[in-house]
This record gives structure tokens, sequence and C-alpha cells, in this order.
């Protein structure tokens, strides 16, 4: 079998590094693929996140919130080797300075069951893990014992992977104002299938 890279996005992982060291930018997400396979001929980009949280009923802006992540989405769909796969958000209560807390639930699973799904059936030689928790620890060790090389891809100083996730990689990439300014779209009004 020839070499095939399986990259797997934790979406809210990522848009938090996005924010906080990048300041969203709008980028090109088959680009960030390209980037994330490091060379090697892509098998499937998956994508995991969450639809944001709605109350019953919903407010205006949480309709208008809930609408724009189910558009982008939608386009994120339509790129060429992308698999969007949502879990679900859930309230659980406020923090005592009144904030809502919301529990994404379901993506690490997807993300964990895909990968060794992937790595059993010996679909992919590589695997790059954009994400930050230890939650998917299980499913790295099952690829490993398959012959799958695992890169972990992370946020820097400000969103640090979990150590046990760092020490579990065989190989490591951070995301940088580098590689951030190399995967900008040309055009940020165009969101098609050919860009995201």
């Amino acid at each position: 079998m020839s070499d095939k890279c399986a990259i797997f996005i934790d979406g809210g992982y990522l848009d938090k590094v996005f924010q906080d060291e990048f300041g969203s930018p709008r980028v090109d997400y088959l680009k960030l693929s390209k980037w994330l396979s490091r060379g090697t001929s892509i098998f499937r980009t998956y994508y995991y996140n969450c639809l944001p949280y709605q109350s019953n009923p919903p407010t205006t802006e949480e309709s208008q919130r809930f609408s724009k992540k189910q558009a982008f989405y939608g386009r994120l769909k339509q790129l060429e080797r992308y698999e969007v796969r949502l879990g679900k958000l859930e309230f659980r209560g406020n923090r005592q300075d009144g904030t809502p807390i919301f529990v994404q639930k379901r993506v690490d699973i997807l993300l964990g069951v895909d990968l060794a799904l992937l790595a059993a059936k010996n679909r992919i030689t590589h695997a790059t893990i954009f994400a930050g928790d230890s939650d998917f620890l299980p499913a790295i060790s099952v690829a490993k014992n398959e012959g799958v090389l695992i890169t972990l891809a992370h946020g820097g100083a400000s969103n640090p992977p979990h150590d046990d996730l760092w020490r579990e990689a065989d190989e490591r990439i951070q995301l940088d104002t580098t590689v951030v300014n190399s995967i900008l779209r040309q055009n940020p009004r165009i969101f098609n299938k050919k860009v995201c």
C-alpha cells in the first residue's frame, strides 16, 4: 500500500487556537489539510465539532449563530475528501459569574472510532491529529499498534496539548504565524468547492 494520511481535526480546539493565537484568521481549509499531511497523499480529512447550543425557544442571536455554523459546516462538506462529524453541545448550568457552561459530547468518541477503524482496516499509514486533550489516547495506541505513524499538530504556549498526548505522538508540528500566513484565503469572500 502506498502511503496515505488521514487528518483528524478537533474543530473546537482549532477554533480556540485560531482565536487566541492568531485573531480568528480566514483560512483555506484545503491548504490547512495539505500542511497537516506533510507531503503524504491525503486519504481524507475528518473535521469534528458541534453546532452551537440553542435554548428552547432559541433567541434571535442563537438562531443566527446556529445558521452561520450550519452553513460553514455545509461548505466544509463540499471540499474534496472532507468529512464533517458533528457531536452535540450540552448546557451544564452557569458558573458563579453567570457565564454558561457548555460541554461537547460525542466528538472525542467519533474521532477515536474513525482513527481506530481506518488503522485496523489498513486504509492509512499516517494520521495527523490536530487536538489538545488526551481523550484520544486509546485510539492513538490502537493505530500505532497497527503501524500507523501519528503526528500531533497543536497550538502554541497559550493552547498546549496535554502532556500525555504529546508523549504518545510519534512526531509533533506546531501551528505558527508562518503556517497561518501560508494558508490564508486569497479572497476572503470566496468560499466554494475549491476554497474554504
